[in-house]
Order: structure tokens, then sequence, then C-alpha cells
């Protein structure tokens, strides 16, 4: 095999990796568009007393998961890709004990799915997209702390 097309080989597997990055970002962008309607509305709609203390940290997940969206849309962009506008089905349910329990499951997916990323970036040698999301998944966990206090769950 001649250097030349060793170089194209490796340039064409750094572009493939590249692109299931890119992929992968943009159904995490997505979850991140869902997690930001389902705790603007499960904050405002949580019923009962014993949901105050959390219809006010999910208020502050919103803000949170905003930011964590702009960074994952950063980050595709860097690496040339075009953000995606599509949402995933966001849930919802009546019940403050099931909003909770669709926010937990939420934010478990979405740590499974950011580990992943992180395991791509860096098979690929995308370091600093490793780090930034290292500290997504950092709020991620807290979120679903939270959430699993709310939920007398250990």
């Amino acid at each position: 095999m001649s250097k030349s097309s060793e170089v194209a080989d490796a340039e064409g597997a750094s572009s493939s990796s590249k692109e299931e990055i890119i992929r992968g970002l943009n159904e995490d962008l997505s979850r991140e568009y869902k997690a930001i309607i389902q705790y603007v509305v499960f904050s405002q709609t949580l019923k009962g007393a014993e949901y105050g203390d959390i219809a006010e940290q999910l208020k502050e997940h919103a803000s949170q998961e905003l930011a964590h969206a702009l960074e994952v849309a950063r980050q595709i962009d860097y690496l040339g890709g075009d953000p995606t506008v599509n949402v995933k089905g966001a849930e919802y349910s009546q019940d403050s004990k099931k909003m909770l329990e669709i926010d937990l499951k939420q934010e478990q997916e979405t740590i499974k799915s950011y580990r992943e990323r992180i395991r791509q970036a860096e098979r690929s040698g995308e370091f600093a997209l490793s780090e930034a999301l290292r500290d997504i998944i950092a709020e991620e966990q807290d979120h679903e702390i939270d959430l699993r206090d709310a939920l007398g769950l250990r």
C-alpha cells in the first residue's frame, strides 16, 4: 500500500468516525431539547406540598439543560456538522410522581448516551469534546440524584 493511500484511508476513517460522533451528538442534542421542554412544563405543573423543593430544582435543571444544548450544538458545529432542530418526543403526565419518574428515566438514558459519546471522542482523538461531555455528565448525574431523592429512591 502506498503512503498516499494510507493517508487517504486514515483520513477516511477519521471522517467516518467524525460523522458517527456528529450523528450521536445530534441525538444527544435532540434529547436535551426534550429535557428542556419537560423540565419547563413539569416545574410549573407539579402538584403537592411534597414536590415544592423539586419543582424549584426542575427550573434550575431546565436552565442547565439549555446550557448543555448550547455546548453540544457548538461541538457539532466545530466538528463540521449541522446541529439538529428535531426534538425527541417529550412526555407528559398529570401525575406528579410519574413526571419525576419520566425525568429520572430521561436522565439515566442521557448519562448512558454521553458515556458512549465520550468513548467515541476518545477513540477519535477528540479530547476537548470528551472533556466538555464530562462536565455535562457531572450535571446530569446531579439531576439524577435530585430526582432519586425526590422519589425516595436510593
